[in-house]
């Protein structure tokens, strides 16, 4: 597989957690947690294939609507892995950074992702984005309220909003063109997602839950990709010409 095939920016709908627990008898809650090593092999995947972006949805925000007891385990299941992974990440020089609206979540979840942040701000290899409470609607409204803040400001007029303008205020500005979507579970949906940024992303759909992504599984989804003709609104023959 030659580099110019390999995705420079993938994310990963990461579902199935529940069902692959209910499969075993378990709580939902097992599954979530299980699904924390399928984390740790896609990042070590795509550090060793060279993918610069990796981008995980890992709490939506209409996952607020669960059960409050699953909510909870989740809340805590995501400060104890922050706690736990972030020097595993700074040590592999992984960057850190968490995309969505962390207004909902507590004083104390915000300093650890902060500081999280800030410890791994200069690490190359491998950019890792977990989106919580993120929506993609929502990225598109908070993208425009800044947009609108900046116009009554006169800072810019409402002709100078383009697409490069309206970009650089989304969560994921600055970092490469999403290049392809991978979504587990067996759901043919992006369900709130990159709204914006999947414009001209490619799709993969597997069965495979999540605790089952392995990195067998994420190398079927970069073979399919490197198997499609992207043509980004131009015909097949202008591609091969």
């Amino acid at each position: 597989m030659s580099s110019q095939s390999i995705p420079r920016h993938v994310a990963i709908i990461m579902d199935g957690n529940g069902r692959w627990a209910k499969q075993r008898g378990k709580i939902r809650t097992f599954g979530h947690k299980a699904g924390v090593e399928s984390v740790r092999n896609a990042v070590a995947y795509s550090r060793k294939k060279g993918i610069e972006v990796l981008t995980l949805f890992a709490f939506s925000s209409e996952n607020w609507n669960r059960p409050a007891d699953e909510v909870g385990v989740l809340m805590e299941l995501f400060k104890f892995v922050l706690k736990s992974e972030v020097k595993r990440l700074h040590k592999n020089d992984v960057r850190l950074k968490v995309v969505g609206d962390l207004s909902r979540f507590d004083a104390k979840l915000v300093e650890r992702i902060r500081e999280a942040e800030a410890l791994t701000a200069e690490n190359r290899s491998l950019v890792l984005n977990i989106a919580a409470n993120y929506g993609g609607r929502w990225d598109i409204v908070q993208a425009a309220r800044q947009l609108a803040d900046k116009v009554k400001a006169g800072e810019l007029t409402s002709a100078q909003i383009d697409e490069a303008s309206f970009d650089a205020h989304t969560s994921l500005a600055g970092f490469a063109d999403l290049d392809l979507l991978i979504r587990t579970g067996g759901e043919s949906r992006v369900s709130n997602f990159l709204l914006w940024q999947l414009a001209y992303a490619e799709l993969y759909f597997t069965s495979a839950l999540w605790p089952d992504f392995n990195e067998e599984e994420f190398e079927l989804a970069v073979a399919d990709f490197s198997a499609r003709q992207r043509r980004f609104g131009k015909t097949g023959e202008q591609i091969e010409a």
